[in-house]
């Protein structure tokens, strides 16, 4: 049974990804706020990444840092701090977590790290200047690790559309917003939460072992058609 470290698996898409990965792996789960759940193969340490030192922990065989932010906000209403917070939360939080566990995923059982980026990476929205930035960076150091680590350790990252969770809430708050989004897609849909934990389990697995320094999108097909 593998070992893998979930930071900010309390919430939204983080928690799911706990959900599916608690069947048949044991889960440290570093986050603020402890699970609403128990479960015989999870263990929880509360700790905020971006201020507190990491739990020191034996043996892992993997990493996901689920923590994001979604700051919407006018180029002119931007202050520098909203961009350094941001960068903070998506890619410093994300480099602290994997230079303290490196040691232990060299040594863990075909080790892999998987980030978050977003669909606004790549597709230029109106409002996310901030978060595109920081996504693009974490979307950065997946490519350069992915190199960088080979072939010991994989590294990969999801992008995902909007999706149903707290997080989202704003974006979802009433059925017009809701409708407007659903038809903002080609599919006809936005995501919820356990579709993205089932790719992060995938891409966790022995099955995406030839993956690395990729970046998978879970768009609707927001970014790869035009129709």
């Amino acid at each position: 049974m593998k070992t893998i470290i979930v930071i900010g698996g309390s919430k939204g898409i983080g928690n799911a990804i706990l959900n599916k990965l608690l069947s048949h792996s044991k889960v440290l789960n570093i986050s603020r706020t402890v699970p609403e759940f128990e479960h015989a193969n999870l263990s929880h340490f509360s700790c905020d990444v971006t201020k507190d030192d990491l739990p020191k922990i034996e043996h892992a065989d993997g990493l996901i840092y689920c923590p994001g932010s979604i700051n919407l906000k006018p180029i002119s209403r931007l202050s520098i701090d909203d961009f350094k917070n941001d960068f903070e939360i998506n890619v410093l939080g994300a480099v602290k977590a994997i230079q303290t566990y490196l040691p232990l995923l060299k040594n863990g059982t075909n080790p892999s790290i998987l980030l978050f980026s977003t669909v606004a990476a790549k597709l230029g929205m109106p409002f996310h200047a901030s978060i595109s930035t920081a996504k693009s960076g974490v979307e950065g150091l997946v490519k350069s690790l992915g190199a960088e680590l080979a072939p010991t350790i994989r590294i990969n990252a999801i992008a995902p559309t909007v999706t149903n969770t707290q997080l989202a809430s704003k974006l979802l708050r009433n059925d017009k917003m809701v409708e407007n989004i659903t038809q903002r897609h080609p599919l006809k849909k936005f995501l919820n939460p356990e579709e993205v934990a089932g790719m992060a389990d995938f891409l966790m697995s022995n099955k995406a072992a030839s993956m690395s320094g990729q970046i998978f999108e879970m768009d609707c097909g927001i970014v790869s058609f035009k129709i």
